[in-house]
This record gives structure tokens, sequence and C-alpha cells, in this order.
């Protein structure tokens, strides 16, 4: 049985929401990949009962480690590293090597703001230095040491404390897995474990869960496979974790799903759509760079955003066009405007003049044209809300359109427009 642990993220303002958890998902990654079994992710307010009880209830779950984030600044509602000291039943002492060490990463700080008042930085501090008696100190990346901290007794759970900035986080965990003794003994049991994902685009969740009976009439032993599925921006992602021994079971899976959804399974290695489309764009050694630009109306922009995400996306890119209003669509996408008039700007003549007319402006090889009806509000009974018509256009005369009719708010349309567009590019690429 692989090792069990549990995450645990203070702060009222992740709990209310204003702040978004991005670091409860990302340890549960890294302890995935390191073979552990994450139970549960609590988030609780800065109330100390609270902690303490979701550190209880992990530990009644079989946890046999518990990584906490935030609450280790010098303020009081700072309230962690104490809350983990009683769980763990030591107690708290101040440790004077870390608090000049913490001193020393103040005074840059306190050189760059003359008018603070150094001695009550120092003091608030302090607090930072104060830690279970026997807990082994992460190096601060910030101001904030880390804690490993075991039971005093025996037979609980051993807890890493983390600070809540994921700047700080990310690197504290990963120096920790590599110098922490005490970390490493509580993975020690993990098992080793394989992760593959496949991604499909153009089907329901419900053809899947079909596939998964078919793959169990087929003999296919299942039941050695941990198998999840996802929509998420209009994809469905089915991730499977296995052990080594059961790769023949995985790959007979996999190779099912291929034969029954050969026209929508894009990708078996878990590349993304936006890395395959960055990698038909830039040159290898057969053809050279493509050269793509959008003009976008309904999403704004977004779509630009997603092809510059990555490093290297300056030999592709050109630049996009936020042609959200028709008189934007005419002077700078060079739309007719009598075309506007007849079709209207939602329409695949307008998408399909908006991709070459990005093409031309750009001077790019590839266009792309968006331009829907994202609401709340402007919709029609023949122009429904969630109605995005989308065109990519090529210099050698080759062209795509399609309309889609997306569900969903506002956000939901923009973001999957998005998809559908890069999906778009990517058969148009593939010829």
């Amino acid at each position: 049985m692989s090792v069990r642990a549990g995450i645990v993220v203070t702060g009222t303002e992740v709990l209310t929401g204003r702040v978004s958890d991005r670091n409860g998902p990302w340890l549960s990654e890294q302890l995935l990949a390191l073979g552990a079994d994450p139970i549960a992710i609590a988030v609780v307010g800065d109330r100390p009962q609270d902690i303490l009880r979701a550190l209880r209830f992990l530990a009644s779950e079989g946890c046999s480690l518990i990584a906490t984030s935030g609450g280790l600044g010098p303020t009081a509602d700072d309230l962690t590293a104490a809350v983990v000291g009683e769980f763990q039943g030591r107690e708290m002492v101040l440790d004077e090597p870390l608090q000049a060490r913490i001193a020393v990463i103040l005074a840059p700080l306190m050189s760059r703001w003359p008018d603070l008042d150094p001695e009550a930085i120092l003091i608030s501090n302090r607090k930072q230095a104060v830690i279970p008696a026997g807990a082994e100190i992460l190096e601060p990346v910030g101001t904030a040491p880390g804690l490993v901290v075991t039971p005093l007794a025996g037979g609980g759970p051993t807890v890493v404390v983390l600070p809540g900035p994921p700047r700080e986080l990310q690197p504290m965990w990963t120096a920790a897995l590599r110098d922490s003794e005490q970390l490493r003994a509580a993975l020690a049991g993990a098992a080793e474990y394989r992760r593959d994902m496949l991604r499909l685009y153009g089907i329901p969740e419900s053809e899947i869960a079909a596939t998964l009976r078919a793959a169990q009439d087929a003999g296919v032993e299942l039941e050695r496979l941990e198998i999840t599925t996802c929509l998420r921006r209009g994809e469905v992602e089915v991730v499977t974790r296995y052990e080594p021994a059961a790769a023949p079971v995985y790959d007979a899976f996999a190779q099912l799903v291929r034969e029954r959804h050969a026209r929508t399974l894009f990708s078996d290695d878990g590349t993304t759509v936006d890395e395959q489309v960055f990698g038909l764009l830039r040159a290898d050694g057969a053809r050279p760079v493509q050269t793509i630009a959008a003009a976008e109306s309904c999403t704004g922009g977004l779509l630009s955003a997603r092809l510059t995400e990555r490093p290297g996306s300056s030999d592709a890119v050109r630049g996009g066009l936020v042609v959200y209003s028709d008189e934007a669509k005419v002077k700078l996408a060079g739309v007719d405007p009598a075309l506007i008039e007849h079709v209207g700007a939602v329409s695949e003549e307008v998408a399909a003049a908006l991709a070459d007319g990005a093409r031309a402006a750009l001077d790019a090889d590839v266009g792309v044209g968006i331009t829907g009806i994202a609401g709340p509000g402007g919709g029609t009974a023949e122009k429904p809300v969630g109605l995005v018509w989308l065109a990519v256009s090529h210099g050698d005369g080759r062209r795509l359109t399609r309309s889609v009719n997306l569900p969903g708010s506002r956000a939901d349309i923009r973001d999957r427009s998005t998809t559908v567009a890069l999906h778009l590019i990517r058969r148009l690429l593939l010829g």
C-alpha cells in the first residue's frame, strides 16, 4: 500500500475565494509523482482550532505525511507553526541562529525603506524564528522558514510546514526533498507509479464511459489501472495511473481508445494542442517556420495570449488584432463594411475575412479569425449566445471554417473558443 498523504492549505483569504489556491493542487501533483497517495486537500481559515481539526482528520485517515501551506508570516494571524507544534506535542522555542538568519534577510528591505522602524520589524519577525522544539528547519526562500516536524511520541504523521507564496513554497519543497532526511523517511514506503494521459477533442465524457465498459468486455484488467476522466477547456483528458507491472494492461487500454476514437484522439503522449500547434509552426529540418496572426472579436486577445505562452513563440507569432467593434474590424483587419452590413459581424464570411485580414495586416503565413456572441446578452433566435464562427486561412490558399454553439458563462465561451481555434489551426497545419 502506498504512502497516504494529506494537504492543509491555510488562510482565510483562500477559504473565502479572494485568493485562488495554487499550492494544494501543485503539492498533490508532486506527491503523486513521488508515488504517494494524496487523499484530501483541506482549505481552512486562520483559526487555530480549524487547522488543528484538519490535521487530526488527516491523521485519523491514516496519512503518514501532511504538507501545510501558509500561516508562517510575522503577523498575529500566522498560526501554522504553533498549531503544528501543539499537534505534534512539541513546545515552541526561539531558535536564535534562525532569528539571526532572518535578520540578515530583512536588512536589504530595511535599507530600501529607511522610514521603517527597524526594531519593530525585527520584533515582529522574531515570531518566525519561534518553532516547535526539535523541528527540522527548511531555509527561507523569502523571510519565512519551513519546517519538518515529527510527532514527539512517535506513531503519527510527519508534517512539512511550507510558506504560502507559491514562489517560496515550490523551491522550498524541492530543497526539502533533497535535504530533509525526515521527509524522505516519511516517503520511504511510496510505491512506484507511472502516469499517462490521453487527450480527446470533440467527444463527450459519456463516450469514454462506454469505452471503459467495452474495455472490460474485451478482458482488459481495468482494476489494475486508476483511470480518471476530466472535461477541461472543451477537451476530455483521460489520465491513468498504474504500477509498472501493469504497463501491458495500460497499453491494451490505450490501443482500444485509439481504435474506437481515432478521429477524436489527438494526443496519446499527454501533449496539449497548444504544444502541438507550437511544434507545427516551428522550423525543423524539413520545413521553415510558419508564421501566424489572429484577428479576435469575442475572445479579445485570449487566443493570442495562448499562442505566446511558450518561450520562442516570437519565432512564429506575428501578433494579434483585437477587433471587438465593427469599426475595428474594418480599420484594423480590412473587413468590408458592406459585408458586415449584409451578413452580420457573427458569420462565416466575416470570420474568414478576419483570418485573411490578420494574415495580410501582419504578413503571416496563417491567419485566424474569431467572431461570436459571448453573452450574457446580445443573442437572438438566429444567433444565440454561445454562437462562435472561426476561420483559419493559409497563404497557399487552404482554408477551414467552423461554427460552434458553446455552453457556459461568458468566460467559458471565450476560453473554449480559443481551444476550438487551436484545433482548427492544428488541422490546417497537418493538412
